[in-house]
């Protein structure tokens, strides 16, 4: 799967951060991004369409992002596809607790646009 054919979802309450996030993909050739504000969005976008990658904050209103982490792998549709959580919890607890829920990657916040490509490239195998 080319980075152009990848649908990607990024879950974060920051319209900012969710920008940044969008315009750095767009950037690496991912150009089908949707945006949800927290994770019972999320939820709901991924019930009704299938997305290739996930990036979730960890800390956002109504449903956080280690939630939506152990609720999309309790979908069938969702147990395998990549999610990576983007974060500015940086402990070594959280990054295991993120992982161990399911995380495939970890990003703390702020990150580089470099590093968040060579993220995507080793979740997604490209």
């Amino acid at each position: 799967m080319s980075a152009s054919d990848t649908k990607i979802l990024v879950a974060d309450d920051s319209s900012t951060m969710r920008r940044i996030l969008k315009m750095t993909l767009a950037r690496c050739g991912f150009n089908d991004v949707t945006e949800a504000a927290d994770g019972q969005e999320a939820i709901q976008l991924c019930e009704n369409a299938q997305f290739d990658c996930v990036l979730t904050d960890w800390n956002m209103p109504n449903m956080d992002g280690l939630e939506l982490i152990k609720r999309l792998r309790s979908l069938p549709s969702y147990g395998k596809i990549p999610i990576m959580m983007v974060t500015t919890e940086g402990a070594k607890d959280d990054v295991i607790e993120a992982l161990t829920c399911g995380a495939n990657a970890y990003i703390v916040k702020p990150f580089t646009p470099e590093t968040l490509k060579a993220k995507m490239q080793e979740i997604l195998g490209s």
